[in-house]
């Protein structure tokens, strides 16, 4: 879960929580949420919070791409939008997980873009 009104956070994902979801919960299927969908496009907000930058659903599915997550989707808990889709797409993850090969080459590639060597 990460806010989609503040773009900083995606780089703490893949950095710090992403290495710990692999390392403790390795053969888990994960769904990325994007939460505070309401605020991406409340003008109000957006200027009580200068240089704040929301990131767009097209950044959003890079991420999932970029992380080898099944699913993303983006909600609101103010307005309710999407609420319930959030749960509906982490049942029907859990019940048909993608495929292992799709999730390992996803790895691959997050591992080779991280410049990390184990040697």
């Amino acid at each position: 879960m990460f806010s989609t009104d503040d773009n900083s956070v995606s780089a703490s994902l893949v950095k710090q929580w992403m290495p710990e979801l692999r390392r403790f919960a390795p053969n888990v299927p994960i769904v990325l949420v994007g939460t505070k969908l309401d605020l991406r496009d409340h003008r109000a907000y957006l200027a009580d919070h200068p240089g704040a930058s929301a990131i767009t659903t097209a950044q959003g599915e890079e991420l999932r791409k970029q992380i080898g997550a099944a699913a993303y989707i983006e909600c609101s808990s103010k307005t309710q939008q999407n609420v319930k889709a959030v749960f509906d797409t982490a049942i029907k993850v859990v019940l048909q997980p993608p495929r292992r090969r799709e999730v390992m080459a996803a790895r691959k590639k997050t591992r080779r873009s991280s410049g990390c060597s184990i040697m």
